[in-house]
């Protein structure tokens, strides 16, 4: 067991919250699969004022998530602290306020990257979302703005002073999106001067990585990105090499039960239309690595109904997979994308 925050968790390796891909079907999958904990995509705090359906859809979760965290993001300090407040009376274990999104319209707003730029106004807004809820508050935040204001520590400070539970740092500026490396070196100088507890993220494709990137930098938990996407066995791979074992190969009709078992979770949660949607999607990034991975993408985005989508799938994977050494699964994946 290890103690991040206020909770006991198996072990400290998490699924990293990621827009348009943790959402609580996903986030179910990957408590199977080990994750210690899940975290919801990015919700507006604004969206939760007007309570349109798509937000209170995103803030929806399921028992089996446990422990989960919602996470919202907005600029507006009253805003944001309601939005706490509705993750809390759902029955969320913590929320976490997302300070790390890059994107232009999200930033222009004064939201995500941008709230970052001045940490005594920071510490305002966090003091107040702490204060607000009973539940633990974390959040997410980049290394800094650009290579010339890389603040991380001075933000975690303020999150230190206001009582957030722990901080995850992104080892990346905002002005570098999703390009370049994530500067782990600069995650480990802020958590060897942190208060509190500090989860790195960026960059990790494999269990023996993960684990070197815990024990080498001294974080409390590392976040999980991209890597759990092309293999959703990391998690209890982790596990294995921190507990100094070899982690088990994967057998290839584990990798095929494990999308059978995603598609019944997609479907108890989505109209016909929602599920295909989101399956085309995972489905596309589970085959990149594959033969014939570009032609099954083409059937995946023309398939006119469910049944032929994942007769199909099975068909592709079944074949793609037979006596294939599944290790490949940590190579690096869609390094342009989430972290």
């Amino acid at each position: 067991m290890v103690q991040l925050g206020p909770f006991k968790i198996d072990h400290p390796f998490i699924l990293a919250p990621m827009a348009g891909i943790t959402n609580s079907p996903f986030r179910r999958l990957m408590k199977r699969m080990k994750s210690s904990i899940v975290i919801s995509e990015l919700v507006s705090a604004n969206g939760v004022k007007y309570a349109s359906q798509r937000t209170l859809e995103l803030l929806k979760f399921h028992e089996e998530e446990r422990i989960v965290g919602l996470q919202i993001f907005g600029e507006d300090t009253q805003l944001l602290c309601e939005a706490a407040q509705l993750v809390e009376k759902l029955g969320a274990d913590f929320v976490d306020l997302n300070l790390g999104c890059p994107v232009p319209k999200v930033v222009k707003r004064g939201a995500g990257s941008a709230m970052c730029r001045n940490p005594f106004e920071l510490g305002k807004t966090l003091t107040a979302m702490v204060k607000s809820v009973k539940i633990p508050v974390t959040i997410k935040i980049r290394t800094g703005w650009d290579e010339k204001s890389k603040n991380a520590f001075e933000c975690v400070q303020a999150a230190s002073d206001a009582g957030v539970s722990w901080v995850a740092i992104h080892g990346r500026t905002r002005a570098q999106g999703y390009s370049g490396l994530a500067d782990w070196d600069f995650i480990g100088d802020v958590k060897a001067k942190s208060p509190i507890p500090i989860i790195g993220n960026g960059d990790i494709t494999g269990a023996e990585q993960a684990f070197s990137r815990y024990k080498d930098y001294g974080v409390d938990a590392v976040l999980i990105g991209r890597g759990a996407l092309r293999n959703p066995f990391i998690f209890e791979q982790s596990e294995a090499v921190m507990h100094g074992q070899t982690p088990r190969k994967i057998h290839s009709l584990e990798y095929i039960n494990m999308m059978k078992a995603q598609r019944v979770l997609l479907e108890e949660s989505f109209n016909p239309k929602g599920a295909m949607i989101h399956a085309r999607k995972f489905l596309s990034w589970y085959s990149t690595g594959f033969p014939g991975a570009s032609e099954f993408r083409r059937k995946v985005f023309n398939s006119p109904d469910a049944d032929t989508l994942w007769n199909d799938t099975f068909e592709f994977f079944e074949t793609a997979t037979q006596g294939r050494d599944m290790s490949f699964l940590s190579e690096p994946f869609l390094m342009g994308g989430h972290g």
